[in-house]
């Protein structure tokens, strides 16, 4: 089933509420918390306290993703009554099992993400403990980039191993997705769609949100 998490990264953070509400009324089905800490990635978004302003101010449950190293020094931070998944990199974890574990233990459901040029196989052997695979179709760090297409045949291996190990763990992918392309990714296997320029750069967003929704009815 497809699922739209637009990623307030690129929301209009002096109207964050009011830019929320209008995914919320188009349908949205998630929403992407974009961590960055301008050591793992090369460039710093907000923490915690922004994603909390938004409790009790929508119903729709956080997306966290965390663009950040030493990730286990934080993830209580991100947990909250809205908060549905975090992700960390494996990239960024010295023990990504352990690190998964932890997740879990919140309460939370975790996933785990893989930047542009890093393998498959670097996540071969945890498929079966996470809930989610976040696949970037742009190096990390900024929003706006172009789609890496060699992220499609990534996707689609990767979903062949998700069905051939009989497994039911979500595939997402975040990076240059857009009205003309967000079909060519979710025919490769994946579910989760993150946009952010694409919707917040609208100017009408809640309409933008809706007419990723209509591709899907």
């Amino acid at each position: 089933m497809f699922q739209l998490a637009p990623s307030i990264l690129s929301a209009d953070f002096s109207r964050l509420g009011e830019n929320v509400a209008q995914i919320e009324k188009g349908g949205a089905d998630l929403i992407h918390v974009d961590v960055m800490d301008g050591h793992f990635v090369p460039n710093i978004s907000f923490g915690a306290a922004v994603m909390k302003s938004l409790n009790g101010r929508t119903g729709l449950p956080y997306d966290v993703h965390l663009m950040i190293e030493n990730p286990d020094d934080y993830l209580e931070d991100f947990v909250t009554d809205n908060t549905e998944y975090i992700t960390v990199h494996v990239e960024a974890c010295r023990h990504i099992h352990r690190t998964l574990q932890h997740i879990k233990n919140t309460g939370v459901k975790a996933a785990v993400a893989l930047n542009p040029g890093t393998p498959l196989s670097s996540i071969e052997w945890i498929l079966g403990d996470v809930d989610m695979v976040l696949l970037m179709s742009v190096n990390p760090g900024f929003g706006g980039q172009k789609f890496i297409p060699s992220a499609l045949d990534k996707a689609r291996a990767l979903d062949r191993m998700r069905k051939e190990a009989g497994l039911d763990f979500r595939m997402e992918i975040d990076g240059g997705i857009k009205l003309d392309n967000v079909k060519t990714v979710t025919d490769a296997g994946i579910e989760i769609v993150v946009a952010g320029s694409s919707v917040f750069g609208a100017e009408d967003v809640k309409g933008r949100v809706e007419e990723f929704k209509a591709l899907y009815r």
